[in-house]
Order: structure tokens, then C-alpha cells, then sequence
């Protein structure tokens, strides 16, 4: 078991896509490089099923909740790509 928030990789991403989980580059810095590409690779998996989910165009609240989640995790990743390069 990592240092993850949660417990594991999947438990910070599902905080993270909720928005219970605020990410920085603080939350990377005790993590180790394989558990950094474990991150990566459960926020990769989690977006491509957001991205999956559709809800019916009628539905504005559900688009807005799965905007957000989206909009949460792609940052999340982005942050982490910042921090692994820098890093290097």
C-alpha cells in the first residue's frame, strides 16, 4: 500500500472526480515514480469512462456533474504530466 490519499490510486482518483480531493503539486511530492504512473494510469482509465458516459441532452444537471468530473480530472492530469516532467 502507497502513500495515496484513500489508500490506493483509485480511491484519489474517485476523490478527485467527486472534487473531495483538491489537487497540487504538494499531493504529488510523497508519492514515489511508480506510484505517480499508477496515478496516471487509473485518471487515464477513469476519464475514458466519463468520457463514455453519456446522459440525454435534456438532462443539464447530469451534463453539468459530468462536465465538472471531467474538467477536475483532466487538470489533475495535466498537474501530474507537469510535476513527473519537471521532476525528471
Amino acid at each position: 500500500m502507497g502513500n495515496f490519499p484513500g489508500g490506493s490510486a483509485f480511491a484519489m482518483v474517485a476523490q478527485i472526480t467527486e472534487g473531495y480531493l483538491l489537487v497540487t503539486e504538494r499531493t504529488f511530492r510523497r508519492l514515489a515514480p511508480p506510484e505517480l504512473e499508477q496515478l496516471a494510469f487509473e485518471i487515464d482509465k477513469r476519464l475514458r469512462g466519463l468520457r463514455s458516459e453519456s446522459p440525454p441532452l435534456e438532462d443539464v444537471a447530469a451534463l453539468k456533474a459530468r462536465n465538472r468530473r471531467l474538467q477536475r480530472l483532466n487538470g489533475a492530469r495535466l498537474m501530474l504530466q507537469t510535476y513527473r516532467r519537471r521532476r525528471r
